[in-house]
C-alpha cells in the first residue's frame, strides 16, 4: 500500500502517489537546475509548472482521483527537455530511457495582443490560418467599406475569441508543442518584447513600432471600455437566464408532478385524463416525459446563466451530458408517437340524425323554450365546457351544454325536427357509433316544443368534440315564439340559414319563405319584406334596403348609399 502526497501545482491540488511525487519533485528540480543562469528563469519555471499541472489535470477524472507513476510517465514524455537539460540518472535508473518527441494538439484560436494594432484579432487569425497578418487586415477593409458587416463582426470576435495571456497560450496559438524547450523560447522571446517596450519609452524605437504600440495601447484601453460594457451586460443576460430556467423548472416540477401523482393515486375529481385520450400511457409517465422534453433545455439555460454569471462553473461531465441528451430524445420520440395517435383519433367526422315530426301546421302557433337540468347545472346557457359527473347509478358521464339551435322554415305540411349528433373518430365508423351514443331529449307539449339545453355520453365514449344540432323546420305561415332563454342557443351566423334573428325572442313571428314577420313588435321593427327570385334579390326592413342581382349590389341604410357592381 503507498502513501499519497497532497501537492499544491500552479494553484490546483493534487492526491499524488508516493512514488509519482518523489518522481516529479526530481524532475522538477533538474529543470530548476538546468536553467540556473537562464534569463527569466522563474517566469519560464511558473509556465512549466503551469503546463505539468494542466496536463495533469487532463488526466485527473475526478477530485478524488490519484496521480500515479503512469501520469507522471506521460507528462515527461509530452514536456520533454531543453537542450541542456542534463536529468538525473536516478529519475530512470530502474527503467531504460525513453524516446521522447514533442506532441501538439494543433492550432488554437485567440487574439495576439503582442502582435496587435487594435484588439489582436487580425493577428490571432492570421496566426491560427498560418498567413500574414497583411492579408486578414485587408480583408477587414473590404468588409468595412464593402459589405457594412466588418465592424460588427470585429467586434463579436473581439469579445468571443479569448486573448492568448499565458506562455502556453501563445504557444498553442502558434501549433507548438508546449514543452520545455519552446516555453523558454516563448519566455526569452517575452523578454525582448520588454525591452522593445522600454526603447520605445526611450524613444529608440522606429516611428512606424512606435506607432504600432501607440495605436495599440489606445485601441487596448478603448476594448477595455467595451469589453467592461459587454460583460456587464453578459451578466445581466446570465441573471435573466438563471431566473427563467429556474423558474421554469420549478413550475414544471410542481404543476406536472402534482398532475402525475394525483392520476398514480387516483385522488377523487382529477383521475379523469382517460376522457381525453385513448393511450394506454399512464398521466404520470406522460407528466415525467413532458417534464424531461421541456425542462432539460431550460436546465441548459440554467446552467448557462450560472456560467455566465460565476467564471469557475465546472461544466458537466461528458457522460451526464449524454445522458440528459439520450432521455431528452427518447422522451421526444414517445411523445410525438403518443400525439400522433391522439391526433388520428380526431381524424374523421361523423353525424347521426334523428327526425321527429311535429304536428304544427300553417297558421299553427309554437312555443319553443329550453330545458336543463338541475342536478348537473344551475343556468340554461351554451357553452362548450363540460363536465364530468355520475348518474343515478353512480356510471361516469359526460355532461355538455354545446347545443346548437336553428330555426328554418319548409314547405311541408308539417313541421319536424332534425336531431344532428356529431362527434369525432379515429375512423369513420368509429366517430358515427360515438356520436350515436350521444343521449339528447326533447318533448312536445300540446303547441310547447321543450328541448334540452345540454346531452350526456358514457365517460367511455371519450370526449372527440362532440356537439349537438337542433334544426326546427316550421311550415309557411305558422307562428313560432321562442322563450328568451333560447337567445344563447341560437346565436348563429349566416353560414346556418337560421330564420330568426338573436333579439327576436318573446316575440311571434309569422313563418315566411326563409324568413319570418314579426307580429306584435312596434311598428319600426315590425316592417319587414324579402323578396327572393332566380336573379334578384329585394330586401326591405328596419336596417335598410338591399337590392342584389347578378350586376349590382345596392344598400342603403343609415349610413347612406353603396353602390357596387360585381366586376369591382
Amino acid at each position: 500500500m503507498n502513501k499519497t502526497v497532497n501537492i499544491n501545482l500552479a494553484g490546483i491540488f493534487f492526491h499524488i502517489d508516493e512514488d509519482a511525487y518523489l518522481k516529479l519533485q526530481r524532475y522538477l528540480d533538474a529543470i530548476k537546475r538546468s536553467f540556473t543562469d537562464s534569463q527569466g528563469r522563474n517566469e519560464i519555471i511558473a509556465d512549466i509548472e503551469a503546463r505539468v499541472a494542466e496536463l495533469f489535470n487532463e488526466r485527473v477524472q475526478n477530485e478524488k482521483q490519484v496521480v500515479s507513476t503512469k501520469e507522471v510517465d506521460e507528462v515527461i514524455a509530452i514536456m520533454g527537455q531543453p537542450e541542456d537539460y542534463m536529468v538525473d540518472e536516478e529519475i530512470f535508473e530502474d527503467e531504460p530511457r525513453a524516446q521522447y518527441k514533442a506532441s501538439s494538439s494543433g492550432r488554437k484560436l485567440f487574439r495576439d495582443k503582442d502582435n496587435a494594432y487594435i484588439g489582436g484579432v487580425s493577428a490571432g487569425l492570421a496566426q491560427y490560418f498560418g498567413i500574414d497578418t497583411l492579408w486578414i487586415r485587408l480583408a477587414w477593409i473590404v468588409l468595412f467599406f464593402g459589405a457594412g458587416t466588418g465592424i460588427l463582426l470585429y467586434i463579436l470576435l473581439w469579445i468571443l475569441m479569448p486573448v492568448a495571456e499565458s506562455t502556453a497560450d501563445k504557444l498553442a496559438m502558434t501549433g507548438k508543442p508546449v514543452n520545455i524547450t519552446n516555453i523558454e523560447e516563448k519566455v526569452k522571446e517575452g523578454f525582448g518584447n520588454v525591452k522593445d517596450s522600454i526603447d520605445d519609452v526611450a524613444g529608440r524605437l522606429p516611428s512606424g513600432e512606435r506607432v504600432k504600440s501607440t495605436s495599440r495601447s489606445f485601441f487596448e484601453a478603448l476594448g477595455n471600455v467595451i469589453l467592461f460594457f459587454f460583460k456587464v451586460v453578459a451578466k445581466f443576460i446570465g441573471i435573466i437566464l438563471i431566473i427563467v430556467g429556474a423558474t421554469t423548472l420549478i413550475a414544471l416540477i410542481i404543476g406536472l408532478l402534482s398532475a402525475g401523482v394525483a392520476d398514480l393515486f387516483h385522488f377523487p375529481g382529477v383521475d379523469f385524463a382517460d376522457i381525453f385520450y385513448s393511450s394506454t400511457l399512464p398521466i404520470w409517465l406522460i407528466s415525467l416525459l413532458v417534464l424531461a422534453v421541456v425542462g432539460i433545455p431550460f436546465f441548459y439555460i440554467f446552467i448557462l446563466g450560472l456560467k455566465i454569471l460565476i467564471n469557475n462553473v465546472k461544466p458537466l461531465r461528458k457522460g451526464v451530458n449524454i445522458a440528459l441528451l439520450g432521455i431528452w430524445l427518447t422522451s421526444i420520440i414517445v411523445l410525438a408517437v403518443f400525439a400522433a395517435k391522439e391526433v388520428h383519433e380526431f381524424s374523421r367526422e361523423a353525424s347521426v340524425t334523428d327526425k321527429y315530426e311535429l304536428n304544427i301546421k300553417a297558421n299553427d302557433t309554437m312555443v319553443i323554450r329550453m330545458v336543463g337540468n338541475d342536478e348537473y347545472s344551475r343556468g340554461i346557457y351554451r357553452d362548450y365546457d363540460f363536465d364530468i359527473i355520475e348518474d343515478e347509478q353512480d356510471d361516469r358521464i359526460i355532461y355538455s351544454s354545446n347545443v346548437r339551435l336553428i330555426f328554418r322554415s319548409t314547405k311541408d305540411s308539417l313541421g319536424y325536427v332534425n336531431v344532428e349528433k356529431n362527434a369525432r373518430g379515429g375512423s369513420y365508423s368509429e366517430a358515427r357509433d360515438r356520436a350515436g351514443k350521444i343521449d339528447y331529449g326533447y318533448r312536445l307539449s300540446g303547441n310547447e316544443l321543450l328541448l334540452n339545453g345540454f346531452f350526456t355520453t358514457p365517460a367511455s365514449n371519450k370526449l372527440r368534440d362532440q356537439e349537438i344540432q337542433v334544426i326546427v323546420y316550421l311550415p309557411e305561415g305558422s307562428v313560432i315564439y321562442a322563450d328568451g332563454n333560447t337567445y344563447s342557443f341560437h346565436r348563429n351566423t349566416s353560414y346556418y340559414r337560421d330564420i330568426l334573428d338573436n333579439g327576436f325572442e318573446e316575440h311571434y313571428l309569422q313563418v315566411i319563405d326563409d324568413d319570418v314577420i314579426c307580429l306584435d313588435c312596434p311598428d319600426e321593427k315590425r316592417f319587414k319584406v324579402d323578396i327572393k327570385d332566380e336573379d334578384t334579390k329585394f330586401k326591405l326592413d328596419d336596417d335598410g334596403l338591399e337590392i342584389k342581382d347578378d350586376d349590382v349590389q345596392v344598400k342603403i341604410d343609415s349610413s347612406g348609399i353603396n353602390i357596387k357592381t360585381n366586376d369591382d
